[in-house]
């Protein structure tokens, strides 16, 4: 092949080709799918190897392709699944309490984006590359701050554990979706897109998220109450468990851990607790 191409373009230097080839085989992930218009002026040869190099290597997946899959499950999911709740206030209130979480969380070097969705069911949930999102059937059902920063601190912790690259891989290989060389950007998507709704999450994962999540908020200054509370709230209330408590443990197995991981003494000490204040940041929300 490298013969070839040096016969084709004689006056190309054999240093540059190579130059060439291990660079853009090297890419994990290629954003840019080459245009008609565009393709019209890329040699055949080049346009070959750049859809050929369109590959997420799950097995060693760097951040920087996480973070850009990640933007593309993004995008999916709000074109096909979900719908933006158009409320700035509410938005912005979302996403502070997040950003604030950040700083205290065990992965705060990535970008995160917080962002409320419309939808009756009470969920909460997260994709690779910083993504988490909250449904506005969630927000009515809290009653403070500390449990929004518990919810929030839980889906976190999903991302720091990468537990969405963990899953994209053990279900590509359970698919026969993944070559030898790695997973097709399409089909990396479009099993993220599906990982996020579904949210097949063991009990270990729950667990590590829940572990963090919880650390998360106490180093925020949150009370801890916050999320045991949100969890026992929830499992009494009878009926449907909202998706993101959904699987195995239930809630109430989880918050009988969590209180068992606080002492005690200080399970109500720490900020956030204020209902009033809430239900003032969420008032486009209260019925």
């Amino acid at each position: 092949m490298i013969d070839f191409l040096l016969h084709q373009f004689g006056n190309l230097r054999r240093r540059w080709l190579y130059g060439l080839m291990a660079g853009v085989m090297a890419t994990g992930l290629i954003v840019l799918s080459p245009s008609p218009s565009h393709s019209q002026t890329v040699p055949r040869w080049l346009e070959l190897l750049i859809r050929g190099a369109q590959i997420v290597q799950i097995s060693n997946m760097s951040e920087r392709q996480e973070l850009e899959l990640g933007r593309q499950i993004n995008q999916q999911l709000l074109t096909r699944q979900f719908r933006l709740y158009q409320n700035s206030t509410v938005s912005e209130y979302v996403n502070r309490v997040g950003q604030g979480l950040v700083p205290h969380s065990d992965r705060p070097q990535i970008p995160y984006t917080f962002q409320v969705v419309e939808s009756n069911q009470i969920n909460a949930f997260a994709t690779m590359g910083g993504y988490v999102y909250v449904t506005t059937a969630l927000l009515q059902a809290m009653d403070n701050e500390a449990e929004l920063a518990g919810v929030l601190g839980h889906e976190i912790g999903h991302i720091a554990s990468r537990h969405s690259v963990e899953q994209l891989r053990d279900r590509a290989i359970a698919a026969g979706a993944a070559r030898a060389a790695g997973l097709d950007r399409n089909t990396a998507v479009a099993l993220g897109v599906e990982l996020a709704i579904n949210r097949p999450n063991s009990r270990r994962d729950e667990y590590e998220a829940d572990e963090r999540g919880l650390s998360n908020i106490i180093r925020a200054g949150y009370a801890p109450i916050g999320l045991v509370s949100f969890m026992e709230k929830l499992q009494q209330r009878g009926g449907s468990v909202p998706t993101f408590l959904s699987t195995h443990p239930n809630s109430g197995e989880r918050a009988a851990r969590l209180r068992q991981m606080v002492d005690a003494t200080i399970l109500s000490q720490g900020r956030g607790l204020d209902t009033a204040d809430y239900r003032n940041q969420i008032r486009s929300l209260v019925r």
